[in-house]
């Protein structure tokens, strides 16, 4: 037991408990949308940014573009396939940490990098966010016990403490909170990954803040500079997307 909390620092602990918190918390909600605002916060980007102790730089921006990847394989593989919930998400997490692995030493850490990938990411989620008009989708809440959900969600993130250095900025928007989101909002991915187009949109200006501020006043204060820009946008955002907000109360397709 002690091998296992030894492997881990304590930036890396605050990660696997905090998240674990908010993913099971997550679970217990049952409007589409207030599972997308809880995941929409950007808890795990900050606490692994810390836990990394290294610069925002391309990996990161690029990870923006490959948690959309992850997002709308999950509703393809279940809404289209007809893969059962597990397979999908499993499949879809796989494929983005393959796919971090394999970029991520590529990847320059120039500015030119940076910016690029950021601009790309911004761009490609306004272009799905606009592609995807609200749908009316159903409202549901978990009925797994806490006791289940709790352990697996740390499982995972535990794992990927382990990796962190593999995985560099792909770590910090790794769907840690988006793997149960996608489970508990599976009557409503397509609601899910809207949101998350929204999410990005208002998480692309916080990475280009924390960028920008970390040489000067350091990560952590680059980190709340990035909240102070995120938090503003994403109330915008929601807001202006609240009038095409409908969900029906009706009972969830099986």
């Amino acid at each position: 037991m002690a091998g296992l909390v030894s492997i881990l620092s304590a930036d890396d602990w605050r990660l696997v408990v905090v998240v674990t918190f908010q993913a099971t918390l997550l679970a217990y909600l049952p409007a589409p949308r207030a599972k997308a605002l809880l995941l929409s916060l950007p808890i795990p980007f900050t606490l692994a940014t810390l836990a990394l102790g290294r610069p925002v730089d391309a990996t990161n921006a690029l990870g923006l573009i490959l948690l959309l990847a992850y997002t709308h394989a999950v509703r393809l593989l279940y809404c289209k396939v007809r893969l059962p919930i597990l397979a999908a998400i499993s499949l879809a997490a796989a494929g983005y940490a393959a796919a971090a692995c394999l970029v991520s030493p590529l990847v320059p850490a120039g500015p030119a990098a940076f910016w690029i990938s950021l601009t790309a990411a911004w761009l490609l989620s306004l272009a799905i966010y606009l592609s995807m008009p609200p749908r009316d989708e159903p409202e549901h809440r978990t009925s797994l016990p806490v006791w289940l959900k709790m352990p697996a969600v740390a499982a995972v993130i535990f794992c990927l403490a382990v990796i962190k250095y593999q995985l560099r900025g792909f770590l910090t928007v790794f769907p840690m909170v988006g793997l149960v989101a996608a489970y508990e909002s599976r009557y409503s991915l397509w609601t899910l990954a809207r949101q998350i187009s929204l999410f990005l949109l208002a998480s692309a200006p916080m990475l280009a803040v924390v960028r920008l501020a970390e040489p000067v006043a350091g990560l952590e204060f680059a980190l709340a500079a990035g909240w102070l820009v995120f938090l503003p946008i994403l109330t915008c955002l929601r807001r202006f997307d609240a009038p095409g907000r409908m969900f029906s109360r009706g009972r969830p397709r099986t």
